[in-house]
């Protein structure tokens, strides 16, 4: 369980996990990069998927606009791989099934789920400056229109 919650300013949990293809990717590969790190429940799923489809469509004015985007889940490289392929996603997909980098992050904990208190993943983004320091991070952020208000917030503009 985590009660931590990072905030601006602070340096980003450093880690190192599995890709969909079974390689290893870590933050300090995008060292000197602004990097959008998501946190997502589960792929496959109606909201996830609603997401990731979203950060996708979105993914040429993002990298243009100097963002690269990594997904991470509970969910095992090749489950990663099958939702990859299924909805042609253009970005890394980690798999963190200990949840060791959702707890270092704050997005794994109790939260609310209709009506009921109940301990899981927190739908969560991080936007890391080139210094691996978290210029934004945002909790409990809705599938629905996230990367637009995401955008928003970065001064990107459609």
């Amino acid at each position: 369980m985590s009660d931590v919650r990072l905030e601006a300013g602070e340096t980003a949990p450093a880690f190192s996990l599995k890709d969909q293809d079974g390689a290893t990717v870590s933050l300090g590969d995008f060292s000197g990069k602004n990097v959008i790190v998501y946190f997502y429940p589960a792929a496959m799923t109606p909201g996830c998927t609603t997401e990731a489809c979203d950060f996708r469509d979105n993914l040429n004015s993002l990298a243009a606009a100097g963002y690269q985007v990594i997904g991470i889940s509970k969910d095992a490289p090749a489950q990663n791989k099958k939702f990859q392929e299924q909805e042609g996603l253009n970005f890394p997909l980690l798999s963190d099934e200990d949840l060791a980098v959702h707890q270092a992050y704050g997005a794994y904990g109790e939260k609310n789920l209709y009506g009921k208190t109940v301990t899981g993943v927190i739908r969560s983004t991080f936007v890391l400056d080139p210094d691996g320091d978290v210029r934004l991070p945002l909790y409990n952020v809705k599938a629905t229109g996230h990367v637009a208000s995401l955008r928003k917030k970065l001064g990107i503009d459609a």
